[in-house]
């Protein structure tokens, strides 16, 4: 570690600190994931505060967005690009009208966060809001991302928000928030881009063939991961609808296929009634179309998907230590900056008070 990462995390830390940050968590719980929980009293003393908050709020908020606001979402999307897998048949089929609903739901859940100060925000994904709405999970995923569609204050028309991410941890895994927002504060202080995916470590196999012969784990989430994070960005980006048996009401996903690059790989957990975080790197490889397939239909086809090769770290090492289904990642502008960044990173934790753990090949 250099000098320079070193400062940069003693003020942020600081900043964090004096300044304080606030989580947004819709339904605390209500995914029924112990895991994914921590007790104020550990999270408070990094500076980091929870503004607990209801999902029928959510769903009231976006009763109030009109039909004109939702549309403008939409075509800012279609306009970059973005494709939508669209039918006529509710019960099976993602409709307009449904990706309409979930257009309401970001612009509801932009001005929740806003009008609450938070820094963060999690929506419980399936449970509750299912048997209400449309599922959340391009809302996620939008919301992730720098580059977004404007949102409005109704009283003031300021643009919230602007410019920025507004990291979204899904599930409300707040382990999964913590880590979001360190990483966009520390990406951010470093000139990269902040944009964050909470993806589930699926499975994986050895794969030879074409610049790759290793061990590949499948990186998969429902939809929330930012289209920064896909080949082509939002043009490379695609909604299909949630499977029936999870969302009855429907509702997209925000599907892309993870660009070649480097990335930080991390997870928050809690061991001893303490923080700790295990963090290492990683390579984004891209595979064939046809073994991109091939393993979309071995696991969720609807979802993103990253290719992803651990640096130092086998697979029964990952699957013996891995503290949950669940883990952060974000983009470097090369092996260097990554480095930096994780650098950076760990620092940041350390002295906030997290217990570090650098796992495989990380260089400081």
């Amino acid at each position: 570690m250099t000098g320079d990462e070193d400062a940069l995390a003693r003020a942020l830390a600081r900043q964090l600190r004096r300044e304080k940050a606030i989580l947004g968590v819709f339904d605390e719980g209500c995914m029924g994931m112990y895991n994914a929980i921590i007790d104020d009293e550990l999270m408070n003393p990094l500076g980091i505060y929870k503004e607990r908050l209801s999902q029928s709020a959510l769903v009231a908020a976006m009763r109030r967005v009109s039909d004109e606001e939702a549309r403008a979402v939409y075509d800012w999307l279609r306009n970059k690009g973005m494709k939508f897998q669209l039918g006529t048949d509710e019960e099976t089929e993602l409709t307009e009208r449904q990706v309409l609903e979930q257009c309401k739901m970001y612009i509801a859940a932009v001005r929740i966060a806003h009008e609450f100060g938070c820094d963060a925000i999690g929506i419980q994904y399936q449970q509750g809001l299912k048997d209400m709405t449309p599922a959340s999970d391009l809302v996620e995923g939008i919301l992730n991302n720098v580059e977004r569609p404007p949102v409005y204050d109704p009283e003031t028309g300021k643009e919230l928000y602007a410019g920025e991410a507004l990291p979204h941890f899904n599930e409300v895994d707040e382990c999964a928030g913590v880590d979001a927002l360190l990483t966009n504060r520390v990406w951010k202080a470093m000139g990269l881009d902040p944009a964050t995916t909470l993806h589930d470590v699926r499975w994986g196999e050895h794969y030879s063939g074409e610049g790759v012969d290793d061990f590949v784990w499948v990186f998969e989430i429902s939809g929330a991961a930012p289209p920064s994070h896909f080949i082509g960005g939002w043009a490379g980006a695609v909604s299909e609808r949630q499977p029936p048996m999870y969302f009855p009401l429907g509702g997209g996903t925000l599907k892309g296929i993870s660009k070649p690059g480097e990335i930080v790989w991390s997870r928050l957990f809690i061991e001893d009634g303490q923080l700790h975080c295990d963090i290492g790197r990683a390579t984004v490889v891209e595979l064939p179309r046809e073994e991109t397939e091939r393993r979309w239909q071995a696991t969720t086809p609807q979802w993103p998907i990253m290719h992803a090769v651990l640096h130092g770290i086998t697979r029964d090492q990952m699957m013996a230590r891995h503290k949950a289904n669940h883990l952060q990642v974000a983009y470097g502008d090369s092996a260097e900056s990554a480095d930096r960044a994780l650098a950076a990173k760990a620092a940041l934790m350390a002295d906030l008070g997290i217990q570090v753990h650098l796992c495989g090949d990380v260089r400081l």
